[in-house]
């Protein structure tokens, strides 16, 4: 079942709100205030039918600029909400933003990028892989 959300830029009074989601999934971020500031933080919120500004931050995407796109560095989304597309909504957001999105993930995640329609190609020896979506 889809959750109803709203996803827009992150602003520096998120500051917190990403954080937690970040760390929440067990992710490292080191330029995290950076990407914030940069504009390069989205954000996903319960939808309360108004501007999206005011519902619970359920999910984050970071990324950074790369020529022509963005490399997305990660998406977190709160464990009680996982598996209900807000993962999918932060990533679409992402790509109608930017356009050309790539990412670099272990094979746990595979499915989820190889689902948006990402072009996915090993990287290495370790379960690794390169996303890429136009």
């Amino acid at each position: 079942m889809s959750e109803e959300v709203a996803v827009r830029t992150a602003t520096p009074g998120d500051r917190l709100a990403v954080r937690r989601l970040v760390d929440g999934a067990v992710l490292s971020v080191p330029d995290l205030d950076a990407r914030i500031e940069a504009g390069d933080v989205l954000l996903a919120v319960r939808s309360d039918g108004g501007d999206g500004r005011t519902g619970r931050p359920l999910g984050t995407l970071v990324c950074e600029p790369i020529a022509g796109g963005w490399e997305v560095v990660a998406v977190a989304v709160r464990r009680s909400r996982r598996d209900r597309g807000i993962g999918r909504a932060l990533v679409e957001a992402a790509g109608e933003r930017e356009g050309r999105l790539v990412a670099e993930f272990d094979a746990s995640v595979e499915p989820f990028y190889e689902s948006l329609g990402f072009a996915i190609q090993p990287v290495d020896d370790e379960d690794r892989y390169r996303g890429e979506f136009d």
